[in-house]
């Protein structure tokens, strides 16, 4: 797998490549509603949002994450990421995906993932990792209502930003299985348009 970071584009939504320049636009994004992140293990509502994209950033600069702020006509609305690359497995996560209220449950979520599942397909990913914490139900609908197949409940997986333990939610989709996925994406878009 050959992972590149490039601009992603589909209709009406647009996923670039973290820079200094999206700062401004996601940490505005992110305060209009801080308690969007409740279920984030990072600490972005005691630490602030300008920490995680300092956290992100770093990870890009690693090589082990690409961060994307997500566009909805021509708008920040929230961002998405690929984590935890393994190049020589084929394997990759999608994550770290929030989004501001306005765009919850609408065009936004299925065309990003349509992009970043795509992409990472076409960059030969073999498997694309999706998780949650296990009690973010409104997440865990979202990956099973984009044909994500649930995989189990990793128990104690991680710390929580307030010292509890997380149990989180593991899905997946494989590389034959992207063919249904990636059906099922665009007909929920062309419900939605």
């Amino acid at each position: 797998m050959d992972l590149a970071a490039t601009v992603l584009t589909l209709g009406r939504v647009r996923l670039e490549p973290f820079e200094e320049r999206h700062r401004a636009g996601l940490t505005a994004a992110a305060r209009a509603d801080m308690s969007i992140f409740r279920h984030t293990p990072f600490g972005v509502i005691d630490k602030g949002y300008d920490w995680w994209f300092d956290l992100l950033r770093a990870e890009q600069a690693a090589n082990r994450a690409i961060p994307h702020a997500v566009f909805a006509d021509d708008v920040i609305v929230g961002q998405s990421c690929y984590l935890n690359p393994r190049p020589r497995d084929g394997v990759v996560e999608i994550g770290a995906t929030w989004y501001r209220r306005e765009a919850q449950a609408t065009f936004v979520n299925p065309s990003a993932k349509l992009l970043l599942l795509g992409h990472a397909f076409a960059c030969g990913a073999e498997r694309v990792e999706l998780k949650t914490d296990a009690l973010n139900q409104q997440s865990r609908g979202a990956m099973l209502k984009m044909g994500a197949k649930f995989e189990g409940i990793h128990r104690r997986h991680m710390r929580r930003a307030d010292g509890t333990m997380r149990d989180t939610a593991w899905f997946s989709v494989l590389r034959e299985e992207w063919p249904t996925v990636k059906t099922g994406l665009e007909a929920r878009l062309r419900v939605q348009a």
